[in-house]
């Protein structure tokens, strides 16, 4: 065995021990793109306690960063990052397609975007997005703080060449999910969830819990477990009848502060509908788990992905475009409908857990002026 294969077996060997927190589903490749003091720099941050999400988000940043420091300049990533090699990133990711046009030496290289379309790193044609350039600058300089180092990252040069680059390649703000998944569209989801199969029973639940319970983001519902779950007192409505409630302790979110914990409430059909599936399956561990081709379920929580997966799928059997919604459509969609019916923000976001009201209210201001005078001014 070489030193080389010895030294990328350790690293795998290594991978593996922080599987169980930051599972890792291209181990092999990871080990030869990372370098033993990038391993060293993980195993640091899970023992820290850092975020799954968060960890998961920075190894593939990182991932993408060697990758493309390796083909652009055939070496691994220097720490710290000298400001040059910063200004190259930028000016590799953000261009301007009609110039490239004029000078095909303009943005990335040829032969460095073919190394990384070859290794599967990148998918899209064109520059990437300005906030994915950010986040992947931030993770980057996030890196570099946990081994007690500074950079360039806040440099006056790297922030105007960012900018400078955004204005020339200027491109619509989009929300994660083109359209929201308002209660008609969610109506048409759950009708092509009426055959009564395993895999119907489950993406019903889904989608009522994930919508009903504010608008949950896809990891919420992917990590969610039955231990999670607490039955409460049935609520009172008007014409004296009683509904189910459930509340659904979420632990710490993406919002949320260290030391809150965050809870949220299920009543009425979308708690039939989640119980109709803990029924069936569950007992203990994780709530939503995958379905074989065949039907038949599975100990192995979802990921993800396969929440999103899910909404298309459910979205293109009701015969509207999976282009245009994501799971993320269901988060946007509960404040839309929210705002729709009347329901005060604060109480909304109560539910939604949305700490930033500038975000949440933006839903409001949207159904507001769709409505509105202003907008059926020659109706």
């Amino acid at each position: 065995m070489s030193p080389t294969s010895g030294s990328i077996d350790k690293r795998a060997g290594e991978l593996d021990t922080i599987a169980a927190v930051l599972p890792i589903d291209r181990r092999d490749k990871l080990a030869e793109l990372l370098t033993d003091q990038d391993v060293e720099t993980l195993r640091h941050l899970v023992h820290e306690g850092m975020g799954e999400n968060t960890l998961r988000a920075l190894t593939s940043d990182l991932a993408y960063l060697e990758a493309w420091s390796l083909a652009a300049t055939g070496s691994p990533l220097p720490w710290p990052a000298p400001e040059a090699l910063l200004l190259k990133f930028v000016a590799h990711h953000l261009w301007d397609p009609q110039k490239r046009e004029i000078e095909p030496g303009h943005g990335m290289p040829a032969a460095t975007e073919q190394s990384l379309r070859d290794q599967g790193f990148l998918r899209s044609v064109g520059p990437h997005a300005p906030d994915t350039v950010r986040r992947r600058l931030a993770s980057w300089s996030t890196l570099s703080k946990w081994r007690g180092l500074t950079g360039f990252f806040a440099s006056p040069a790297l922030k105007s060449a960012i900018r400078l680059a955004v204005r020339a390649t200027p491109r619509p703000r989009m929300r994660r999910s083109a359209k929201a998944v308002t209660a008609d569209v969610l109506a048409r989801l759950l009708a092509t969830c009426s055959g009564g199969s395993l895999r119907d029973i489950r993406d019903r639940a889904i989608l009522m819990v994930a919508f009903a319970s504010g608008g949950r983001r896809r990891s919420e519902i992917a990590g969610l477990r039955k231990e999670q779950l607490t039955v409460e007192p049935a609520i009172e409505v008007e014409d004296g009848a009683a509904l189910p409630s459930l509340s659904i302790r979420l632990g710490r979110t993406k919002t949320s502060g260290a030391d809150q914990d965050e809870v949220v409430y299920l009543t009425g059909r979308p708690l039939d509908a989640l119980n109709q599936w803990l029924e069936a399956r569950i007992d203990t561990g994780s709530v939503f788990r995958a379905i074989d081709r065949w039907g038949n379920g599975s100990r192995r929580a979802l990921d993800p992905k396969a929440v999103n997966d899910i909404v298309k799928q459910r979205i293109a059997l009701a015969g509207l475009d999976p282009g245009e919604f994501s799971a993320h459509g269901l988060r946007s969609g509960y404040l839309t409908e929210a705002a729709n019916r009347g329901i005060p923000l604060p109480e909304a976001m109560e539910q939604s857990r949305h700490r930033s009201v500038q975000q949440a209210s933006s839903y409001y201001n949207d159904a507001t002026r769709r409505s509105g005078k202003a907008a059926r001014l020659f109706s």
